[in-house]
């Protein structure tokens, strides 16, 4: 059965509709978020790869398993972080969590051992997991209802924003002419932008200024076209962890977020290798952040006009045809491949935030919809830290991605399959 949370004292305020509603300084916050979080973090990792090695002699493998860490840890830090906002909301927990990330790029700067630099990424993913995608979702879902899906979509496009301006910036620019350690502090800054923000700007439900979701007049919940719930309904936590939809999406994203981050962690390694330039393999990179912003804008508003499992089974389609269209990507092809590849890939990409955003909350409500995109999130990370690690530890012992990109091949169909397996749980 579902469930009603309390409502607090501030939702006796009359309910109002402005002339702009505020919701949309949430997403653009928490499109910031996403900005940094994606640019500083995940599509900044891989082109430091090469610096390290060069300056300390690691293999790959070794240095991926940082990035193992870093997701192992927000994926584990991400339940908590989702407890934390249901309870407390997501202000403070968003400035804390920028804090940490950032001093955790400090230290990361400071590097000397391989030790040390695996301890600096336990405290940038702590840090990122409490200023990421937990909170900015649950923040954006709360404000938004009818159009939930468009703004979500809108808001994790900061997830791509920041692969196209990071990725070249970083590669091309940053590394090259300041070095690595710099580059590392410039990063430590850019986060810390996140607290003022957070602090000045955001507020957890639109009914504690006297607001109704999506601006609209009345306090009468409506449910969008992919069956949401108002801000008040939804499952518990050990609810939702005895349904068979909750253990399916998350088999499907611990799938997907292996092949995913897998493929774009090796991605310019593995385009440098095979005779590409790391400006050209960076800036193709950035192309693949272009278009995973165009992306989630897309598979946001697909959302909310057919069922989300339906939209994430079409985007990890999307990401496996990219992934075919790069095993035949050569430094002799047209040029034109290259960019095919990356435009592709990075549609595909956009698919996953919005399409897990919308998964928890049609599915489960928004009653904890935290915790529960916390547990979610976690295993997607989960994959994440070890599909890259695989990759890594796979080239050390053949010289060679090509049997890293079979497994994803194979993973992509499970991811898939099992996605389109999910039924929203009897219970509601």
């Amino acid at each position: 059965m579902a469930i009603n949370v309390e409502a607090d004292k501030n939702h006796s305020l009359p309910l109002k509709k402005p002339k702009f509603f505020y919701g949309y300084w949430i997403v653009a916050v928490a499109f910031f978020c996403a900005f940094i979080n994606s640019g500083c973090g995940f599509y900044a990792f891989s082109l430091f790869v090469s610096p390290l090695q060069k300056e300390f002699n690691w293999g790959r493998g070794e240095i991926m398993f940082a990035l193992s860490i870093f997701f192992l840890i927000g994926g584990m830090s991400a339940p908590v972080v989702g407890r934390l906002v249901d309870r407390f909301g997501a202000k403070k927990v968003i400035a804390s969590g920028a804090f940490i990330c950032g001093l955790g790029f400090v230290l990361l700067s400071l590097t000397q051992t391989l030790r040390s630099f695996y301890a600096s990424y336990i405290v940038a993913g702590i840090g990122m997991s409490g200023a990421g995608m937990v909170p900015a979702t649950s923040l954006v879902s709360n404000w938004f209802d009818k159009r939930r899906g468009t703004a979500i979509g809108i808001m994790s496009g900061g997830i791509g924003a920041g692969g196209l301006v990071f990725a070249p910036l970083i590669g091309a620019y940053l590394i090259p002419h300041f070095g690595w350690r710099s580059t590392y502090l410039v990063l430590a800054v850019s986060t810390w932008v996140i607290i003022p923000l957070a602090l000045l700007v955001l507020k957890t439900r639109p009914e504690d200024m006297g607001l109704s979701p999506d601006g609209r007049q009345g306090d009468r919940p409506v449910t969008a076209p992919g069956g949401s719930f108002s801000a008040s309904q939804g499952l518990t936590l050990k609810m939702a962890i005895a349904t068979f939809s909750l253990w399916i999406i998350a088999i499907s994203f611990l799938a997907h977020g292996f092949c995913e981050v897998g493929i774009l962690q090796t991605q310019v390694p593995y385009l440098k290798d095979i005779g590409f330039p790391l400006a050209l393999a960076s800036a193709a990179f950035g192309v693949v952040g272009l278009f995973s912003l165009l992306g989630k804008i897309f598979f946001g508003w697909l959302c909310d006009r057919i069922k989300a499992q339906y939209a994430c089974a079409i985007g990890l389609g999307v990401e496996l045809v990219g992934l075919l269209i790069l095993l035949v990507v050569r430094p002799a092809s047209p040029m034109a491949i290259l960019w095919l590849y990356a435009v592709v890939m990075g549609l595909g990409v956009g698919s996953w935030l919005p399409t897990m955003s919308m998964l928890v909350s049609t599915n489960f409500g928004l009653a904890a919809y935290g915790t529960i995109y916390g547990l979610v999130s976690f295993t997607m990370s989960l994959g994440g830290a070890t599909g890259p690690l695989t990759a890594g530890y796979i080239y050390d012992m053949t010289g060679s991605y090509r049997w890293a990109f079979i497994l994803f091949i194979a993973l992509y169909l499970v991811a898939i399959t099992t996605v389109l397996m999910v039924r929203r749980p009897k219970t509601l």
